[in-house]
């Protein structure tokens, strides 16, 4: 279990009612931001301490892991942002009874505030563009003794259902990836034939097989070679894809169900010389059942350079791991 403080001036009510997070992938200018690249990183059974209008107001447990998403409906007034994408992050929130101030007990507080991404200044104000933030264990111990009895209920009701707790669906994800394919079955200025490709290389077959398969002889993770039991799965995901680059062989791999599900979800990826990168929020005994041997190095060969291109896409914006904190 680890901790999360989420700044939410702004999108409290939706996020608390909704129950969820959401930031941009980026800073406006293109930039990597750590507080949106730190909804990579967030696994269920993290707390998160929501913090609106100068007061820590919810305590959040997490029920999924980061996901591509667009943004919500509800931020806006007209319209959906299909072609805004994010990082979401599904959340079981608890409205608390007694709102905990943080500016009232900087004493307390401030010594333990981190030198680098800290989600407070030091008078307790909250720092403009600070969204998600990262605290240690005492830190948070000393939030959860300021807010009292309610958070420690919170926490530990959750560690009394802790294996207990629902799977929560990426509806978000869902919703994307139906309109994408709503959109391509309605396109008339695509051919017929085209559309049918397109719509079937969302679960890695037709056209895009055949393509990836003149370049792949075996799913990279397990060796197997049997083409009934191989998918072929897209580096740059088919929901980020244009039509074009949902048909183009580089930007697929050859992998068994399973090892397809770990890489389209982020939880494994590859570096451009073939070693496999595994994400540090990835279950660990879940990769070891789903055939990741955990216990060495693997590499899995080389790329060529289209399929670099692609793995490059995979580890900036699928991958579930940032390079601002160490887990």
């Amino acid at each position: 279990m680890r901790y999360w403080w989420v700044n939410q001036n702004q999108t409290f009510r939706h996020e608390l009612a909704g129950g969820y997070l959401w930031s941009p992938k980026r800073n406006k200018n293109g930039a990597r931001n750590p507080f949106y690249d730190f909804m990579r990183v967030v696994a269920p059974g993290d707390v998160v301490f929501s913090f609106a209008d100068t007061q820590i107001k919810a305590v959040g447990i997490i029920a999924s892991h980061g996901y591509e998403a667009p943004k919500p409906l509800e931020f806006g007034s007209t319209g959906a942002y299909w072609d805004n994408i994010g990082w979401r992050v599904d959340v079981k929130f608890v409205r608390l009874r007694a709102s905990m101030r943080p500016a009232d007990n900087m004493t307390t507080l401030r010594p333990l505030l981190p030198q680098r991404y800290s989600p407070l200044q030091s008078n307790g104000a909250g720092l403009q563009g600070i969204y998600l933030a990262a605290l240690d264990d005492k830190l948070a111990a000393a939030i959860v003794d300021l807010i009292g009895g309610e958070a420690r209920d919170i926490i530990r009701g959750y560690r009394v259902a802790e294996g207990e707790m629902e799977v929560v669906p990426a509806i978000g994800l869902e919703q994307w990836e139906e309109h994408q394919l709503n959109s391509v079955r309605n396109d008339k200025l695509i051919p017929e034939t085209q559309r049918e490709q397109v719509v079937l290389a969302r679960r890695g077959q037709g056209l895009f097989k055949s393509r990836v398969m003149n370049i792949e002889r075996a799913c990279r993770i397990t060796g197997v070679t049997r083409e009934e039991h191989l998918r072929a799965s897209h580096c740059k995901p088919w929901r980020d894809s244009s039509n074009e680059e949902r048909l183009e062989g580089e930007n697929g791999l050859l992998l068994t169900p399973n090892a397809d599900h770990l890489f389209d979800r982020g939880f494994i990826g590859f570096e451009d010389n073939g070693d496999l990168l595994i994400s540090p929020v990835a279950d660990k005994e879940s990769l070891s059942r789903l055939g990741i041997d955990l216990d060495r190095r693997v590499n899995v060969g080389g790329f060529s350079d289209g399929q670099r291109k692609f793995l490059d896409f995979h580890r900036e914006s699928v991958l579930l791991s940032s390079a601002f904190i160490k887990l």
